[in-house]
């Protein structure tokens, strides 16, 4: 079976790097009904970074702004989700580095019962090229 891959939106919030800030943030969504798709945080110049993939961009702006967040966005980042198999990633890697597009980062993980996930970013001016390079422009 094919990889599915596809756009996303995503907002970054830039929060205090210290234990409880990141499931403050997410209590507050969820308090919010917000469902997210994937988030990622890490320390950034001496403050977290947390970048939210809302099911709902529209909803999510809504919640943040009732929640008086800072928030930058929305941003494009790709989504995949496939069968998992030895070398997953490197096929997709192997793909945006023959098109010569750097990939800003990458996460990836198994998700059980066969099937593994990422969310990768790229340079906004790169987000045209990779959605031709992987078939979804």
């Amino acid at each position: 079976m094919e990889d599915n891959i596809r756009t996303a939106q995503y907002f970054k919030v830039t929060a205090s790097d210290k234990p409880g800030e990141g499931a403050r943030l997410l209590g507050t969504l969820r308090d919010a009904g917000i469902n997210l798709v994937a988030f990622s945080g890490f320390p950034r110049a001496r403050r977290g970074q947390i970048d939210f993939v809302p099911s709902d961009p529209v909803g999510f702006k809504a919640a943040a702004k009732q929640a008086k967040l800072k928030v930058e966005g929305p941003k494009t980042c790709f989504l995949v989700d496939g069968d998992d198999r030895p070398g997953a990633g490197a096929e997709l890697m192997g793909k945006l580095a023959k098109a010569k597009i750097n990939v800003t980062a990458l996460q990836a993980i198994c998700a059980g019962a066969g099937r593994y996930g990422a969310i990768f970013w790229v340079k906004p001016r790169d987000v045209k090229k990779t959605a031709k390079t992987l078939g979804i422009a």
